[in-house]
């Protein structure tokens, strides 16, 4: 599935030349190029060559896009490709070779949108896929070539032809209010377009003042030739001013207000809403109500885009901001006031991951995810503690939504020396440590570092960290094979008592309470776990929580199926994926899937276990294990397969499961929760 750009709702205009050398490119080389100048359009060319090349092969290529724009950390361009393919990797591998292991011979094509800022990195990255994926076609798009020694490079110019040049200048001045109406607007934007030299980012940012402009006026000038930043690594040719003239000139035209409001929002990694631009670029002569006002503004010079209450500022449009936030000596201050309010939005995540907030803090920290990123790195260098808190406050969201070598990775820089202080934070800091080593099977350094949090926790009185330090020994016992372990040791952890009364529960008693609901079901005391799951699910259900009710339907499907009710089992398998679908968490979704496949073939319904079974081989091969999860289920899953091979026939049962394994993941929980019919070819 490709993730598509703002601006595919706007129209496509002409370009058949430079889609023709694209598609002959692509048929000829495994990595292409779109380079030219910002503002040309490379990305809007890319979306339709990929939009035609998919057309073309009827969807026999995975097609994935990975949007470059917001990455500012080159450490993680691995793991952004490996999110953009889907990937939620839960092993200790470096992110490219789970991407190379992905990927493998997968007829792939795999988008690289922006790679001028990353150049050395995304060359290197390249050059690995291509070795390792026979299969893999890479579509680039940069202001410089990559320089891959098989690359072909596609120029982008502006528009050769006057008449594409007017036609979209035409297009986007009708949606500025202000089509053109006779001969002497035709004649003035013909005009206009050849002195803007054709370039398609500037004719967008003339039309957009003519919301506020005749075009008599915006054909009169004076025009301002205000350059962006030149560095050795971005060459612009000198006969491309067009677009520094037409920023610069949009910058001339805005008010002092909008000058200041485009400043500050450049600061800003990728999209936002209206709560992140007021509380990061209020202040001085912006009064917070003010901000709203002007952002529109903005968007009506078409500085800022809008779409369904996000906005977001394409590369050269942030380029020229930041080049004015630097002038104006204010990008400290806007990267210590957006690390703080990334930070109180962590904490207040946080606060209410268990609760009927949850599925929108899910939803929100995702959107902030570059935000994240951002904040972490400049608190990192300026205040560790700080960044450790904030990762610590978002590890489980990012858990779930596959970022895991990225909070690992956070994490380990952040709990160096200097942040050694026993306090909540550390507590917290060393509990998401330990959580992501368990998830990447490395159980002996989660072990040493759940010890360390219990000791710290211990110290400081900290009883949430007493909790997750129960927790977290009790997931290693699980996936260790020890459920008496499991269950003692959350027994014995005050936080973790399971007679606690509703209104007191919190975050660290109810994962204590699930853990001990695993832990019954193992050691085969099921009564007890069926009615400790039961009472779980309702609280949950009660209060609107997805992430714990997932787990406690997973208990009840196994509890069920154990003792001989198939059809429960399917509803409760059903069930824990219909909450799975508000949080993400891959993991969990093999883990049910797994689950609804068995019970499926204990009902008798073959075809439909069949295609379960392909859908947890998608979901584990996406979280990079062959099949995990607590070890009694290995036996059920074999011997089930086993019984489906035999009356299905090897044959049915393996085109069955191969459906399953190429679709695509939305589809297949939807499927599973939902009781959707078995796709036939």
């Amino acid at each position: 599935m490709v993730w598509m750009m703002w601006d595919e709702e706007t129209s496509f205009v002409g370009r058949a030349a430079e889609l023709d050398r694209i598609a002959s490119a692509l048929g000829e080389s495994r990595l292409v190029t779109l380079s030219g100048p910002g503002g040309v359009g490379k990305t809007r060319l890319a979306q339709r060559a990929v939009s035609l090349a998919e057309a073309a092969a009827q969807g026999s290529a995975e097609v994935a896009w990975a949007d470059l724009s917001p990455l500012y950390n080159a450490h993680l361009l691995a793991a952004t490709v490996a999110d953009a393919l889907g990937l939620s990797d839960h092993t200790p591998r470096l992110p490219a070779d789970a991407v190379c292991a992905w990927i493998g011979d997968r007829r792939t094509l795999l988008v690289l949108d922006s790679c001028e800022h990353l150049l050395a990195e995304c060359r290197d990255l390249a050059g690995d896929l291509l070795t390792t994926c026979p299969n893999l076609t890479i579509l680039a798009t940069s202001r410089e070539p990559l320089r891959v020694r098989t690359e072909a490079v596609v120029d982008i110019e502006p528009f050769a032809s006057a008449a594409e040049a007017v036609t979209l200048f035409a297009d986007r001045a009708a949606a500025a209010g202000s089509p053109l109406k006779d001969d002497t607007d035709l004649q003035l934007a013909t005009g206009l377009c050849d002195q803007l030299e054709r370039l398609p980012l500037a004719l967008e940012l003339a039309a957009g003042q003519l919301r506020s402009r005749s075009l008599a006026d915006l054909c009169a000038g004076p025009y301002a030739a205000v350059d962006l930043p030149r560095t050795p690594e971005r060459r612009w040719p000198p006969r491309h001013a067009a677009l520094r003239t037409t920023i610069g000139w949009s910058h001339e035209l805005c008010t002092p207000q909008e000058r200041l409001l485009w400043a500050r929002l450049s600061y800003l990694p990728g999209s936002f809403d209206d709560d992140l631009a007021g509380q990061l670029a209020g202040g001085g002569p912006l009064a917070p109500g003010g901000v709203g006002w002007t952002l529109v503004s903005l968007c009506d010079k078409s500085v800022v885009i809008r779409k369904d209450g996000t906005y977001r500022m394409l590369d050269a449009v942030r380029e020229y901001g930041r080049m004015w936030l630097a002038e104006l000596g204010a990008e400290q201050e806007l990267a210590h006031r957006h690390a703080q309010y990334v930070l109180a939005r962590t904490r207040q995540a946080h606060r209410e991951w268990f609760g009927p907030a949850q599925r929108n803090w899910y939803r929100r920290i995702a959107f902030l995810h570059a935000d994240i990123r951002l904040a972490a790195d400049h608190l990192l260098a300026t205040d560790p503690a700080a960044a450790l808190e904030m990762i610590g406050n978002v590890t489980f969201f990012w858990v779930c939504s596959g970022y895991l070598y990225e909070a690992r990775q956070y994490l380990e820089r952040a709990t160096g020396p200097a942040v050694r202080v026993p306090n909540e934070t550390w507590v917290q800091g060393l509990w998401s440590l330990g959580l992501t080593l368990t998830l990447q099977g490395e159980q002996a350094a989660a072990h040493e570092t759940a010890a360390a949090c219990r000791r710290a926790a211990t110290a400081v009185l900290d009883t949430d960290g007493l909790g997750r330090a129960a927790y977290l020994d009790g997931l290693l016992h699980l996936l260790e094979g020890r459920p008496l372990a499991a269950v003692n040791g959350v027994e014995t952890t005050e936080p973790g008592a399971t007679g606690s009364h509703p209104e007191q529960l919190t975050a660290p008693t109810v994962l204590c309470r699930l853990v001990h609901v695993f832990g019954l079901t193992g050691s085969g005391r099921l009564d007890q776990a069926r009615h400790e799951a039961l009472e779980l699910r309702d609280l949950c259900a009660a209060l609107d929580e997805h992430w714990t009710r997932s787990y406690a339907e997973h208990q009840l499907a196994l509890i069920a199926f154990l003792t001989g009710r198939p059809s429960d089992a399917v509803h409760h398998a059903r069930a824990a994926l219909d909450a799975k679908q508000h949080i993400g968490d891959a993991f969990g979704i093999a883990m049910v899937m797994d689950l609804l496949a068995i019970a499926l073939a204990d009902a008798g319904e073959e075809p439909a276990a069949a295609y379960a079974f392909g859908a947890a081989s998608r979901f584990w091969e996406t979280v990079g294990h062959p099949q995990r999860g607590t070890p009694e289920m290995a036996a059920l899953r074999n011997e089930c397969e086993d019984r489906l091979v035999r009356r299905m026939g090897l044959q049915r049962y393996g085109q069955t499961f191969r459906r399953a394994a190429m679709s695509d993941a939305r589809s297949l929980v939807s499927w599973g929760a939902y009781a959707g019919p078995v796709p036939e070819e």
